[in-house]
């Protein structure tokens, strides 16, 4: 279902990428969503599951490119028209937009380095690629590590007691990597390429870390069985495995000295993201809720013609344009500043996946017991959304690191604009 967008100056060629964002998200991204949450993990993932149908629908018409500047083959949005492509497709389906995202996001962070030597090896060809014959994923956490990864500031992340489970040592004019990453690895199933957050400097705990891309066609690497889970099960998610694999020196890009500042970094966007996928999943629940309570009679008459459903309806409502209006706010902002503001990026996380579980969890009510059957959509978004508070960083725990930066930022005065 389309809205009406409070922003009056959108221009023809905004409105044009919406739309067409919308179409594909409505004919390709909803059914094959739906499909593979009925799937079990191995068969979302098999050669002939529809994930690959819709990344190869999505690499021709160039979605995968959509972060990127059109000086390296990208589409060149500006941060609106980005923002209101990835609420689109994020409505289609929250799973496999995120695919698609984290698809490009080693890219992405390459690309910033500036490094010609790796943006020719990596990020030309990515932008170039039509098929979907080369993908990407993040792989940061680790089966005894997750939120505390992403916690820079706190005391614990330099501590030399707590170390990643996977390090990279250096021998020569080659990294060796060995350890593991968790099965919460986006993507991990089906990449063709690892963003990999690796311990360099056990000295310094967490904080002495790197980050460097690797090939998971290279000897050594190997992959556990796909996750089965609760929700987002269109979004495939698995282990990952190194066994002295080799590296170049140079595609390890980030370092201890910048660790710290790069994770802040990326969680700032990654965060931003993530408040995204919450305003699509709220507005995809609260259309629901307005369409079932259109056709469904009760007490002699439609259920929206209670007077009780019309206040939760349009409290429903409400809370979807504040979502947009925050999310857009921010993500607008982090594109255009550097490095990124993480007290906002942490702000629009934690807010807006709250309260897009408020938006489900009252969807779901207004189906009452027909919302809990798999019959109705409903029941997957309410899956899919329980996931989002824990996702890309527990929300207690960013709303600590939020309060953190607060206490010596407040209020800011000064940004580094770079658009």
């Amino acid at each position: 279902m389309s809205y009406f967008d409070l922003n009056l100056d959108l221009t023809d060629e905004d409105r044009a990428i919406r739309d067409a964002a919308h179409r594909f998200a409505r004919e390709v991204m909803r059914p094959i969503g739906k499909q593979m949450d009925r799937m079990t993990a191995e068969e979302a993932i098999s050669p002939s599951s529809p994930f690959w149908l819709f990344l190869r629908r999505a690499y021709e018409l160039g979605y995968h490119k959509a972060p990127f500047p059109e000086i390296v083959g990208g589409l060149g949005f500006n941060p609106l028209q980005s923002h209101l492509l990835w609420e689109e497709l994020f409505w289609g389906s929250p799973g496999l937009a995120g695919a698609l995202l984290l698809a490009a996001w080693p890219y992405v962070k390459v690309l910033a380095t500036g490094n010609e030597a790796l943006i020719g090896e990596f990020v030309l060809p990515f932008c170039q690629c039509t098929d979907a014959s080369i993908t990407g994923c993040w792989a940061i956490t680790e089966p005894d590590h997750g939120s505390d990864t992403l916690a820079v500031g706190e005391p614990f992340f330099s501590d030399p007691a707590i170390r990643m489970q996977c390090n990279a040592r250096l021998e020569g004019d080659q990294w060796i990597l060995n350890g593991q990453k968790s099965a919460w690895v986006s993507c991990g199933p089906t990449a063709t390429h690892a963003m990999l957050n690796v311990q360099i400097d056990p000295s310094r705990g967490l904080s002495g870390g790197g980050v460097c891309m690797v090939p998971l066609n290279l000897p050594g690497v190997s992959r556990g069985k796909p996750l089965e889970k609760v929700g987002v099960r269109d979004l495939p998610q698995g282990e990952l495995f190194f066994d002295n694999v080799k590296i170049p020196k140079h595609w390890m890009f980030v370092g201890p000295d910048e660790y710290g500042e790069w994770v802040a970094g990326n969680l700032g966007f990654g965060n931003t993201g993530v408040a995204v996928i919450a305003l699509a999943l709220a507005r995809a629940a609260f259309e629901e809720a307005l369409a079932y309570t259109r056709q469904r009679v009760q007490g002699g008459k439609p259920l929206i013609e209670h007077y009780s459903v019309k206040v939760r309806l349009h409290r429903m409502f409400a809370q979807v344009e504040a979502l947009r209006a925050f999310s857009r706010a921010v993500w607008t902002l982090n594109m255009r500043v550097y490095p990124p503001l993480p007290e906002y990026a942490l702000a629009a996380k934690t807010f807006c996946t709250e309260t897009a579980k408020e938006v489900v969890e009252e969807s779901l009510q207004l189906h009452g017991a027909n919302g809990l059957t798999k019959e109705y959509y409903i029941e997957k978004l309410w899956r899919d959304a329980r996931s989002l508070t824990i996702a890309d960083g527990e929300n207690l725990v960013l709303n600590r690191l939020g309060g953190d930066i607060l206490k010596d930022t407040y209020p800011r005065t000064t940004v580094n604009r770079i658009m």
